[in-house]
């Protein structure tokens, strides 16, 4: 006898309504303090480490036209956040609004995407802060050794191809960063927003006194070639941008965090917009400045290291400023940390509140009503990620999935024009769209999606000339983690889904049929 295929499984705006009406998390956040949690999420390793590490080894001088790909990517993704968050103001981002149009399967591959996007992307900012934290530590007589702040594989280049190496070291400094943090998301929102929006304004200032001092001495030399010549694959060319700008798309993941703190927003079909779209803006003219400079100021073939504005400063030969630019990253980059782990944190939460995850992630602390327990095992895990994964594998893979997360928000936004076109959206992405065989299709979000490929096609192409090259990391750490998702999701989330069991009890309740 053959069984009936399990229905897929969505979740109803209605419920989604619901669910916010009983959600248990504090609303005490407001407008400022979200462009804050995007700002400071942000503003971190994609500035202080991604930029380096792309223009040496992909884009040179060009790296700027990779920023203006990967903002126009984001800025079409935003939109769409920002409408979709104006009508479901709850936890989960981009997870929560795969539940409602694409269906449960798909909103735990959602999820598992969004451990890969922030949890690993804390391994690449902890990165940088141990790099730059060992070379402040150096200014101040403080020397430690480089086994305990270089990860136990390394990514060595050979001409276009690469290799992984593995030596008898761990990033213990990274590490301890993030058991830091986890410990400070523990003990509230609030109180850590206030010290989140502190440390923003500060590195900020930072890289704006770095601005000011390096313009004058920037060398016209450095910028020439603009865009260096082909070498293969995607190094360098117009390849080379592209491929960049995949690099770099890690570095604008922050501003999504803003979705995530919608079930703890006052207002947030009104503020959680503003925080999106405003946090992204600033957030990409920092970078498009901070990067021209940085460039104009040491030669961009020297950038492949974890602390490149550490190279930058060193150069300018001002001792002070060397010392103001590394407190600042330091600082910065355990903002970063905050806003990054604290979105994986509730993400886990909803998922956990659905029944998909085990339920120790939703159990909250008695005194700080926060996801203490699931907020210490996520710590532990992303510390270990940390201590062994170099920066350039850890920024592909957190590169794609956020990709892909931001493909699904894109598709979403056209699904529930056409399935839920009587509700009311505070936000509506701008310039409207088209009709194709009586289905709705907005150009902002299309595009979206579009762009969202054009980032995730360089990276699987890359991924798989590794491969092919013998370097079979890359792929191999991208199988066993999807395949750990599937079996969590198999063997636990559809078991203990809330929403399957209320339709497994509707079913066995229901009349026979004869």
């Amino acid at each position: 006898m053959k069984h009936a295929r399990r229905p897929q499984l969505r979740k109803s705006l209605a419920r989604i309504e619901h669910e916010n009406t009983r959600q248990r998390l504090k609303k005490t956040l407001g407008p400022w303090q979200l462009t804050m949690l995007g700002v400071g999420s942000t503003i971190g390793a994609g500035i202080y480490v991604m930029t380096g590490t792309a223009a040496a080894n992909y884009a040179g001088p060009s790296i700027l036209l990779a920023f203006v790909v990967a903002g126009i990517a984001c800025l079409f993704t935003a939109l769409s956040y920002a409408e979709l968050a104006s009508v479901m103001p709850v936890s989960g981002s981009a997870y929560t609004y795969a539940y409602v149009s694409m269906g449960e399967g798909w909103a735990w591959a959602v999820g598992w995407l969004l451990l890969m996007e922030y949890g690993i992307s804390c391994a690449g900012v902890a990165a940088g802060f141990s790099g730059y934290a060992a070379s402040l530590l150096e200014d101040l007589g403080v020397h430690v050794p480089a086994a305990l702040h270089t990860t136990t594989l390394e990514v060595v280049y050979q001409g276009a191809n690469r290799h992984m190496a593995a030596h008898g070291q761990c990033d213990l400094l990274g590490a301890m960063s993030i058991l830091a943090v986890t410990s400070l998301l523990i003990l509230g929102v609030r109180e850590s927003f206030k010290i989140n929006s502190l440390i923003v304004v500060l590195k900020v200032g930072v890289l704006a006194v770095f601005v000011a001092l390096g313009i004058w001495q920037m060398h016209p030399a450095y910028w020439t070639p603009f865009i260096p010549p082909y070498q293969g694959g995607f190094r360098y060319g117009v390849p080379g941008i592209f491929r960049a700008a995949s690099v770099i798309f890690f570095a604008y993941v922050g501003f999504e965090a803003v979705s995530t703190a919608a079930a703890e927003a006052r207002n947030p079909k009104r503020d959680v917009p503003v925080g999106i779209v405003l946090s992204l803006l600033i957030c990409t003219g920092v970078y498009m400045v901070v990067a021209a400079v940085l460039i104009g100021v040491v030669p961009w073939q020297s950038l492949d290291v974890a602390d490149p504005l550490a190279i930058a400063v060193n150069a300018m030969h001002q001792p002070w400023l060397a010392l103001f630019v590394k407190i600042g990253a330091v600082v910065g980059l355990c903002s970063v940390l905050m806003g990054l782990l604290y979105a994986q944190s509730r993400i886990f939460f909803a998922m956990a509140e659905d029944g998909l995850l085990f339920s120790v992630f939703a159990r909250l602390h008695r005194r700080y009503q926060t996801p203490w327990i699931g907020s210490i095992l996520l710590g532990c895990v992303v510390a270990l990620a940390t201590a062994v994964l170099p920066i350039d594998i850890i920024g592909d893979l957190v590169s794609l999935g956020t990709a892909t997360a931001f493909g699904i928000v894109c598709f979403t936004v056209i699904w529930m024009r056409n399935t839920a076109p009587e509700y009311k959206r505070a936000f509506v992405v701008p310039f409207g769209g088209f009709v194709l065989r009586g289905v709705w299709v907005g150009y902002v979000p299309l595009l979206g999606m579009l762009f969202c490929g054009f980032m995730v096609a360089p990276l699987c192409w890359d991924m798989f000339l590794a491969l092919m090259g013998g370097d079979p990391v890359p792929a191999l750490l991208l199988a066993v983690y999807a395949l750990c998702g599937w079996g969590c999701y198999r063997f636990y989330g559809r078991r203990h889904s809330r929403l399957g069991q209320e339709q497994r009890n509707a079913l066995a309740s229901a009349p026979l049929s004869h």
